[in-house]
C-alpha cells in the first residue's frame, strides 16, 4: 500500500487526478458525432450523458422543449458539447429537419440511438385505432426515418442502437401496440444489422424490463388501475417477477449502450439483449 509520507515523486500521476481526466473510456468517442431521440428524459437522457461523458459531441431530441434545454443545461455543466430540437419523429419532415440541422452544427452523425417511443392501452377487443397509429407511429416509423436519414451521411464503421424492450420478446394483452411495435424493433435491428453490414455499421438493439422512469411508473399506474389494485401492490407484484426483484436504473442501461456503441463491440450486430433482471432469458 503507498504511505501517504511517501516522496512526491513517487506517487502515480493517476492518484493526483480525478478518475474522470484519466479514466481511458474518457477518449474512446472523442470527436464522434452522437444522436439520441427521446433524450429530454429517461433512458435517453441518460444515454446521451453518458455518450457525451466518453467525449461524444451529442444532438438529443424530443418533444418538449424545456425539458430538451434542461438537459443539455446538466450536460453542458459537465463539459458536454451538448446540442437539442424539438422534433415529433413520427413526422419524416420534421425528422429531415432535425438531422439536416445535426449536420451543419456537428457534421455527420457517427452514432444514432433510436430511443424515442411511447406506450398506452391499447386492447383489440375494444380497438383505440388514434392511438394505435400514435404508438407505430412513435415506435415503428421513427425508427425508419431516423435510421435512413443518419445514413444518409454516416461513415462506414457507424453505430446505430435501437431501444426495444422485452416485451418485444413476449405478449402482455391490452399492449397490443406497443408489444407490436417492440417485436417490429428487434425484426427491424436484424434486418437493417444484414444491410450495413457491408459497410462495418453495427445495429443492435437492447430490451430493458423495469426501468425507473416516468414511462414504467405510468405503465404500473394504468396496470393497477385495470387490476383495480394499488400502485404499490402492481409494483410488488411486477417485481416478484423478476429474480433479481429490482428495477434498473437508467444508467444501467446507458452502461450497456455506450458498450454497444463503442469500437470495442465491433463484431456485435444484429443483436437484442435484454437487461431485465433475469425476467426474460431469450
Amino acid at each position: 500500500m503507498l504511505s501517504l509520507s511517501a516522496p512526491f515523486f513517487l506517487i502515480p500521476a493517476s492518484f493526483l487526478l480525478p478518475p474522470l481526466l484519466y479514466c481511458p473510456a474518457m477518449s474512446m468517442m472523442q470527436g464522434k458525432v452522437a444522436v439520441a431521440t427521446g433524450a429530454g428524459t429517461g433512458i435517453g437522457k441518460a444515454i446521451a450523458c453518458k455518450l457525451g461523458q466518453m467525449g461524444a459531441r451529442v444532438a438529443i431530441c424530443g418533444r418538449r422543449s424545456e425539458v430538451l434545454e434542461e438537459a443539455v443545461a446538466e450536460m453542458e455543466a459537465e463539459g458536454i458539447d451538448a446540442w437539442q430540437s424539438a422534433c415529433d419523429v413520427s413526422r419524416l419532415e420534421e425528422v429531415r429537419r432535425f438531422f439536416e440541422q445535426v449536420e451543419q452544427h456537428f457534421g455527420p452523425v457517427d452514432l444514432l440511438v433510436n430511443n424515442a417511443g411511447s406506450s398506452g392501452i391499447t386492447s383489440v377487443s375494444s380497438p383505440d385505432f388514434k392511438r394505435w397509429d400514435s404508438i407505430i407511429g412513435a415506435n415503428v416509423n421513427s425508427l425508419y426515418y431516423c435510421t435512413a436519414e443518419a445514413l444518409k451521411s454516416m461513415p462506414d464503421g457507424g453505430r446505430i442502437l435501437n431501444i426495444s424492450s422485452i416485451l418485444g420478446k413476449f405478449g402482455v394483452p391490452g399492449y397490443a401496440a406497443y408489444c407490436t411495435s417492440k417485436h417490429a424493433v428487434v425484426g427491424f435491428t436484424r434486418s437493417a444489422a444484414l444491410e450495413l453490414a457491408s459497410r462495418k455499421i453495427t445495429v443492435n438493439a437492447v430490451c430493458p424490463g423495469w426501468v425507473e422512469t416516468d414511462m414504467a411508473r405510468q405503465g404500473m399506474e394504468s396496470g393497477a388501475q385495470a387490476g383495480e389494485i394499488s400502485y404499490e401492490e402492481f409494483r410488488k407484484r411486477a417485481l416478484n417477477a423478476v429474480p433479481l426483484q429490482e428495477m434498473i436504473e437508467p444508467s444501467e442501461v446507458a452502461e450497456l449502450a455506450a458498450y454497444l456503441l463503442s469500437p470495442s463491440a465491433a463484431n456485435i450486430t444484429g443483436q437484442s439483449i435484454n437487461i431485465c433482471g433475469g425476467q426474460v432469458m431469450h
